[in-house]
C-alpha cells in the first residue's frame, strides 16, 4: 500500500504543478537615499525556465543574480499541495536623486512569457545633506517642523474623504510612521466614532514596515487597523485621536570599544503617541425623502420570487425579496407589502451576506415572508417599491418588483387550524318579526298565589345542589380555558384525532382505487401529525429536525426507521406509481401502528 501511494504521488505531482498559475513577483524598497545599497528580488513559483532581469537604469549593479530554491509538499485529507519558489536577488546602489521606473522582469517557460509588475523607486538625498540645505536656506524652526510631521515616531488617522452624504461610507486607516526600532505595540486605543456605524475591516498583522518618503525623510510605515464608517447624523463630526503605546528599543548600556554594538543589550521603553483629531462634514440627502425610502445609500438591485402559484386554504407560501448591491446594506429597511386582508403575513425572516473591504460594503440582504391565505380564490401580490439614494447620480432611485399571482383552492377536508375568513359572505337579510309587542289593556282575573318557594324545606336542598353544580361547572370551565390557552398543547392533543381523519380519507381512496391520492393523504397525515405533536411549524419541518425531536422524546430508532421507510415509499410511489394494493395496505397499517406507538409514549 505504501509503494502504491508513492507511485501515485510521483505521477500526480507533475500534473499538480502544471495546473498551478505561474507568477513572477518583485520585492523592493519604494524609497532609498543617494548612495544607499539595497536589494531587489524576483520570486517565481516554477522552475525549468529562463529568467531575464531588466536594465537597472539609474542604479549601479553591485552583484547578482543570487539564486535560491525552496519547495514544500503537503498531503492533507487525501489532497496534495506543493509550493515551489525560485528567487533571483540583485544588489544595487542608488546614484542620483529622482524617481525611477524599472521595467518588468521576464520568465520564459514552454514558449510562453510571464512578466512581473514594473518597479517604482524614489531616490532622495540623505539626512546629512538635507539638513545642511535646510540650515543654509532657513533659520526658522517652524518651517523645518512642517517638512516632517511630528518626530521620529507618530501616527495618523487617514480618511479617504472628508465630506460625504449621511449613510455614505468612509474608509478610515490608522497608519504608523517610525524612524526608530520598535519592539511592538503594547496598547492601542481607538476612538469611539460617535455618530458613526463602525465596521472593522480585516487588516493583516503589522509584521513588517514599508519604506515611504515623508517630506524628504524616509519612514517605515504600516497600517495598524482600518475601519469602514457610515455617518448617522448630519453636520460637522469630530473624531477623537487614536492613542498607541509603542515599545521603542533603546540601548541599555555603552558600546564595547572592541566589539562595538555586538554585545550591547537593548530594552523596550514604552512611548505614548496620539494622532491629530479629524473633522468630517456630513451633508443631508438632497431633495424630499420618499415615503418608501429604504435607508440605503449606494447602489442597489431588487429581485423577488414566489415558491408556489397555487395552494390550498391555510397552506403557507414563501415570498422572498432580495436586495443586492453596495452601500450600508445592514441598515436596509424591510419592504412593505400591500396584501389583501384575506392573506395573513408574518414578520419576515431577514438574512444577509455582506462583505466589507476597502471599497465599501457589498453583498445582499434577503427578506423571506410567510403568507397564509385564509380564503379561496385568485390573489395578487402587488409590485413592491423600494427606494434608495444613488451616490453616483446624487439622487433617489426607485426600484420595483413585478406582480405575482397565485390561486387558492378550497381544499378537500377540514383543516386542523381554525379557518379565519377575511371577508363576509353575502346573505339575504330576512325580516323575522316585530321586536316590540303591544301592551294588553284588557283586565284579567287575579288570584292569590300559593306559598312562596323559599318557605319550603325542599328549596334549600335544591339551592345547595344547584350551588354545588355551579361550582363544579365553573371549575371544569376554568380548567378547559386554561388547557385551551396553550395552543401547542391543544395541537398536541388533537394531533391523533386529525391524523385519524386523514387516514380515514386515505382508506376511502384505497378502496376506490385512487392510489395516487392515497399516498398523498398518507403523507399529509404523517407530516401534519408530526407538526402538531412535535410543535414544529410545517414551513420549518424537515426529516432531520423531526427525527431528532422524536429521539429527544424517547422514540426508539426502530420506530424512526419505520417512519423513514414509509415516507420514502410514499414519495417514490407519488412520482413513480408502480406499487400494488397489498403494499399500499401495508403502508396504511404501518402508519396506524406508528401513530399509536407515538401516542403511547408521548402524552
Amino acid at each position: 500500500m505504501k509503494k502504491w501511494q508513492l507511485y501515485l504521488l510521483i505521477f500526480l505531482l507533475p500534473a499538480k504543478l502544471s495546473g498551478q498559475d505561474l507568477t513572477v513577483k518583485a520585492e523592493y524598497p519604494r524609497v532609498v537615499t543617494v548612495g544607499e545599497q539595497f536589494t531587489i528580488s524576483w520570486t517565481v513559483n516554477a522552475g525549468g525556465g529562463d529568467f531575464s532581469a531588466p536594465q537597472f537604469n539609474g542604479f549601479y549593479k553591485l552583484m547578482g543574480p543570487q539564486t535560491s530554491y525552496s519547495s514544500s509538499t503537503q498531503i492533507s485529507g487525501g489532497r496534495m499541495s506543493q509550493e515551489t519558489s525560485y528567487s533571483y536577488v540583485y544588489y544595487l546602489q542608488a546614484m542620483n536623486e529622482g524617481k525611477y521606473v524599472i521595467s518588468p522582469a521576464t520568465f520564459r517557460l514552454k514558449n510562453k512569457e510571464y512578466k512581473s509588475d514594473s518597479i517604482y523607486i524614489e531616490v532622495i538625498k540623505d539626512a546629512s545633506s538635507r539638513q545642511a540645505n535646510q540650515n543654509a536656506t532657513t533659520n526658522n524652526p517652524a518651517e523645518t517642523n512642517e517638512q516632517v510631521p511630528g518626530t521620529d515616531l507618530f501616527i495618523k488617522l487617514i480618511l479617504d474623504r472628508n465630506e460625504v452624504y449621511i449613510g455614505e461610507h468612509i474608509i478610515a486607516s490608522v497608519k504608523l510612521y517610525t524612524r526608530v526600532d520598535l519592539g511592538g505595540l503594547n496598547e492601542v486605543k481607538f476612538p469611539a466614532f460617535n455618530g458613526f456605524l463602525k465596521e472593522n475591516l480585516e487588516t493583516p498583522p503589522l509584521t513588517s514596515l514599508q519604506r515611504e518618503n515623508i517630506n524628504g525623510t524616509i519612514f517605515g510605515t504600516g497600517i495598524v487597523q482600518q475601519f469602514i464608517l457610515y455617518p448617522q447624523i448630519t453636520g460637522e463630526i469630530n473624531i477623537e485621536p487614536v492613542e498607541i503605546t509603542a515599545l521603542v528599543q533603546q540601548k541599555s548600556g555603552q558600546s564595547d570599544p572592541f566589539f562595538g554594538d555586538f554585545f550591547t543589550s537593548y530594552q523596550n521603553v514604552p512611548r505614548v503617541i496620539a494622532s491629530q483629531p479629524v473633522k468630517i462634514t456630513v451633508k443631508p440627502l438632497p431633495g424630499t425623502k420618499p415615503d418608501d425610502f429604504s435607508g440605503v445609500v449606494g447602489s442597489l438591485k431588487i429581485d423577488a420570487s414566489l415558491n408556489k402559484d397555487s395552494v390550498n386554504v391555510n397552506d403557507a407560501l414563501n415570498f422572498r425579496i432580495t436586495v443586492t448591491g453596495a452601500g450600508n446594506l445592514k441598515l436596509a429597511g424591510t419592504p412593505v407589502l400591500k396584501l389583501s386582508p384575506d392573506i395573513e403575513a408574518y414578520d419576515p425572516k431577514v438574512s444577509d451576506n455582506i462583505k466589507n473591504n476597502v471599497s465599501g460594503s457589498t453583498g445582499q440582504k434577503t427578506f423571506e415572508y410567510v403568507l397564509v391565505p385564509r380564503h379561496y380564490g385568485s390573489f395578487t401580490i402587488p409590485s413592491v417599491s423600494y427606494t434608495y439614494f444613488n451616490t453616483a447620480k446624487r439622487q433617489y432611485e426607485k426600484l420595483s418588483t413585478k406582480e405575482f399571482h397565485f390561486y387558492v383552492r378550497k381544499g378537500t377536508e377540514q383543516s386542523s387550524a381554525i379557518t379565519v375568513y377575511g371577508g363576509v359572505s353575502k346573505e339575504d337579510v330576512r325580516y323575522l318579526g316585530k321586536d316590540i309587542r303591544f301592551i294588553k289593556a284588557a283586565p284579567k282575573n287575579l288570584k292569590k298565589s300559593a306559598d312562596i318557594l323559599i318557605s319550603k324545606n325542599s328549596f334549600f336542598s335544591i339551592y345547595g345542589f344547584a350551588l354545588l353544580l355551579f361550582l363544579i361547572v365553573l371549575f371544569i370551565r376554568r380548567e378547559q380555558i386554561r388547557r385551551n390557552s396553550d395552543l401547542s398543547l391543544v395541537r398536541n392533543r388533537r394531533a391523533a384525532k386529525i391524523a385519524r381523519k386523514r387516514l380515514q380519507e386515505a382508506s376511502n381512496c384505497l378502496k376506490s382505487g385512487a392510489i395516487d391520492r392515497f399516498y398523498e393523504e398518507i403523507l399529509k397525515a404523517l407530516w401534519g401529525y408530526l407538526s402538531d405533536k412535535l410543535n414544529i411549524p410545517v414551513s420549518e419541518l424537515t426529516r432531520n429536525n423531526a427525527f431528532e425531536s422524536l429521539k429527544e422524546k424517547g422514540i426508539n430508532q426502530d420506530q424512526i426507521n419505520k417512519l423513514s421507510l414509509i415516507l420514502d415509499k410514499c414519495e417514490f410511489a407519488r412520482f413513480a406509481p408502480s406499487s400494488s394494493d397489498t403494499e399500499a395496505s401495508d403502508i396504511y397499517t404501518g402508519t396506524m401502528q406508528f401513530i399509536r406507538s407515538v401516542e403511547n409514549l408521548i402524552s
